[in-house]
C-alpha cells in the first residue's frame, strides 16, 4: 500500500519530464544516484525535482532528503516500478533528479591564472567526455571545452562518469573548434596539441605558463586543422606496442604533468 501522496502511475506526467530530459538534454538534464544528488546540491547546481523510491535504503536518504527540503527543493515519492520508468539507469539506485543546466562564462575557464584548460575535440563517446572532465578537475586544470562533435557534458552518462566534477568545474560546448581555440588565444592561453608521436615527451616540455591542452577523439584524435594551430606539440611516451591512450587517460597524464611543474615552480 502506498500513502496518497505517493506517485504510482508510470503514466504520470512526471515520468515523461524525466524521459524526456534524459533523451534530449535541454535546460534540465537527468541524474541518478545519492552521490550525484548530494554533488549537484553541495555545488549549488539548481535541483528542479527529485523522486525518492519508496524502497529507497541508503543511508544517507533521510539526511540528505533533509537538506534537499532545506534547500526548498521539490522531493516526491515514488513507487519503484515510476523510479524505474523515469530513471535513465538500468537498475536505479533508489533516486532520480531534474537538475537545471548551468554554462559558466568564457572567462571562467582560466581563472585563477595560471590557466590550464582541457579541449577535448570530437569526444563522442559520454563516458570518455565525463572522465575526461573527472580527470581534469582532479589534476587542477581551471576548466574544461569539449569542442565540435563532442557528447554533451550535460548528458545523464557524461554527467555519471564525472562523478560530480562537471558541477564544479567550468565546462564549455563548442560548436567550432576552431573558433573556440582562437578564443582562448585571445584570453593570452598558448595552445599545446597532445599528439601520440612525434611531439615533445611531456617530461620535457614546459607546461608552466597558460595553457590549453588539445586532445582528439576516439580513432581520429586531432582534426589537421586544429593541430596547425598550435604553439607546440606534446607527447605523452609509451612503450610498444602501445600505439595510443584513452583520450581521458592522456589527458590525466598531461594535466598532472602540468600540475607538477608548476607546483615546483
Amino acid at each position: 500500500m502506498y500513502s496518497p501522496g505517493v506517485i504510482t502511475s508510470r503514466r504520470h506526467a512526471l515520468v515523461k519530464t524525466f524521459r524526456d530530459a534524459a533523451r534530449t538534454p535541454g535546460d534540465l538534464t537527468v541524474i541518478d544516484g545519492w552521490h550525484l544528488v548530494a554533488e549537484a546540491l553541495s555545488s549549488g547546481v539548481p535541483l528542479h525535482t527529485v523522486a525518492v523510491s519508496t524502497d529507497a535504503r541508503d543511508p544517507a536518504a533521510p539526511r540528505l532528503r533533509r537538506r534537499l527540503e532545506a534547500a526548498g527543493t521539490a522531493v516526491v515519492d515514488v513507487a519503484p516500478a515510476v523510479l524505474d520508468a523515469l530513471s535513465p539507469v538500468r537498475t536505479p539506485s533508489g533516486v532520480a533528479a531534474l537538475v537545471m543546466r548551468r554554462e559558466p562564462p568564457p572567462e571562467a575557464l582560466v581563472a585563477p591564472p595560471p590557466a590550464l584548460v582541457v579541449v577535448g575535440l570530437d569526444i563522442q563517446d559520454p563516458g570518455n567526455a565525463g572522465a575526461l572532465v573527472r580527470a581534469a578537475e582532479a589534476g587542477g586544470a581551471t576548466g574544461v571545452v569539449l569542442a565540435g562533435a563532442s557528447a554533451d557534458p550535460w548528458s545523464w552518462k557524461a554527467l555519471r562518469a564525472s562523478m560530480g566534477s562537471t558541477f564544479r568545474l567550468p565546462v564549455r560546448r563548442a560548436r567550432e573548434a576552431v573558433a573556440a581555440c582562437a578564443a582562448l588565444r585571445g584570453q593570452g592561453v598558448r595552445l599545446v596539441a597532445a599528439v601520440p608521436h612525434g611531439g615533445v615527451p611531456m617530461h620535457d616540455a614546459d607546461l608552466r605558463s597558460a595553457l590549453a591542452l588539445l586532445v582528439g577523439g576516439e580513432g581520429a584524435g586531432l582534426p589537421r586543422a586544429v593541430r596547425s594551430l598550435a604553439d607546440a606539440a606534446v607527447t605523452v611516451p609509451m612503450r610498444a606496442p602501445v600505439e595510443s591512450l584513452n583520450v581521458a587517460v592522456a589527458a590525466a597524464l598531461l594535466v598532472y604533468e602540468a600540475d607538477r611543474q608548476r607546483s615546483r615552480r
